[in-house]
């Protein structure tokens, strides 16, 4: 008769082929990512329309099905294409919430990031995936994100004001005219540029902060 210590031993040398369920998740995101990786890469080459999740597929080397298994339809991967390029800027945001720093110094860091985020992989469906004829609902959702940035650059602005380091300006007008020229990034980078998106950010900056320095 095996002896038990002999027994565990032999237990311990199989395998299951079941990973542990934080394994399993981690693994799960991991292939989420590659998918919106791979549709904000598509995308931007080919557009929205001209891309069709079969493309997507071949491109991951993995069947339909599987990409379904990880979001909903084309619309959601648009969206979550969207979502992953702004979640760099709402994380900016975060980053200063609760800094001391002045009204211009935290606006400078959101709009340096802003424009690194313009200039990744998912600059094209930041821009572009209000208007690829979107359901109402997911329009809604796209707009409400929107609002948020725009919302929190006003109050960067404003505050920046308030401490003098911004000249009294419209803050309404200057967050939309600080978004549409990052925006427009979008429509003329190419990552083989002769600029990094590191200067692209700098040069923007320099523009803009010289122009809201109080006088």
């Amino acid at each position: 008769m095996a002896s038990r210590a002999s027994r565990l031993k032999a237990e311990a040398a199989l395998e299951s082929p079941w990973q542990p369920s934080r394994e399993r998740a981690r693994q799960r995101e991991i292939k989420r990512e590659a998918v919106i990786l791979a549709a904000a890469r598509a995308f931007r080459q080919r557009g929205y329309h001209h891309t069709s999740v079969d493309d997507l597929a071949a491109l991951l080397n993995v069947t339909k099905p599987t990409i379904y298994h990880y979001l909903e339809n084309k619309e959601e991967i648009l969206f979550e294409c969207f979502r992953t390029g702004l979640d760099q800027i709402r994380g900016a945001f975060d980053e200063i919430r609760g800094s001391r720093d002045s009204g211009l110094a935290r606006l400078t860091a959101v709009m340096r990031r802003y424009a690194q985020a313009i200039t990744s992989e998912f600059g094209w469906c930041m821009v572009r995936a209000e208007d690829q004829d979107l359901s109402p609902v997911m329009s809604r959702r796209i707009n409400a994100l929107k609002k948020e940035i725009d919302q929190g650059l006003r109050r960067l602005i404003e505050d920046g004001i308030a401490d003098g380091s911004i000249r009294r300006c419209d803050p309404k007008i200057t967050a939309f005219a600080l978004a549409g020229a990052m925006n427009w990034i979008a429509h003329w980078h190419r990552a083989d540029a002769g600029l990094t998106p590191e200067q692209i950010a700098d040069r923007f900056i320099e523009t803009f902060v010289n122009g809201l320095r109080p006088r």
